[in-house]
């Protein structure tokens, strides 16, 4: 009888545990519902955004052309791969795979800043973006460079003299004046306009 006694206490204990787990679970998948329902409504909604500023930002950095951003499995959202399609004026809309290097750079740039417009940034860091990239290209990325940095502080790396004159207010480099030493030169391209006559005449 005693052994039957601490046997049924055993039993209701456990059955205790077992009700609680229950609730826990039940309680944890309910929370993942809301949390995927959160995200996936925040993300539909992002994602649209982006997809409309992309667009804009790639007509003006091609000129024309098509673009798109599509999902490619809509009914999962959170779980599946986003495709980039986009083709210039006067070809077929294509994946971003087959086109050229500094057609691919563009598009990546015009995907960049459509979520800088969504998502503002402080500051972002371009490493050699606009190497692949024609003279004429080179001229709409400065000029996109010049409407964004006003929200948004780039440090660009790159070899090309142009993007340095038209787009930057400040420029480091480094010199190697003799073998074996490399110092570090700075010049500010940009900055509040000096009178060199005021300051003569002082």
């Amino acid at each position: 009888i005693e052994e039957h006694e601490e046997t049924l206490k055993r039993q209701d204990f456990l059955t205790t545990q077992r009700a609680d787990l229950a609730a826990a679970k039940q309680s944890l998948q309910q929370a993942i519902r809301e949390i995927d329902n959160t995200a996936r409504e925040l993300f539909l909604a992002t994602f649209t955004q982006v997809r409309e500023n992309f667009r804009q930002i790639f007509m003006t950095l091609f000129g024309g052309g098509e673009c798109d951003l599509r999902l490619e499995n809509p009914d999962a959202p959170l779980d599946c791969d986003i495709e980039v399609h986009a083709s210039r004026r006067g070809k077929r809309t294509q994946r971003i795979h087959l086109l050229s290097s500094g057609e691919r750079a563009l598009v990546a740039l015009s995907l960049l800043f459509g979520i800088f417009l969504t998502k503002p940034s402080p500051f972002c860091l371009l490493d050699e973006v606009d190497a692949p990239l024609d003279d004429q290209n080179i001229g709409r990325f400065v000029r996109m460079l010049n409407q964004f940095k006003k929200n948004t502080q780039f440090i660009v790396i790159t070899h090309n003299p142009r993007t340095t004159t038209e787009a930057a207010d400040a420029v480091y480099g480094v010199t190697m004046q003799e073998p074996g030493v490399s110092s570090v030169v700075s010049v500010r391209m940009k900055g509040a306009h000096v009178d060199t006559e005021a300051i003569a005449a002082a």
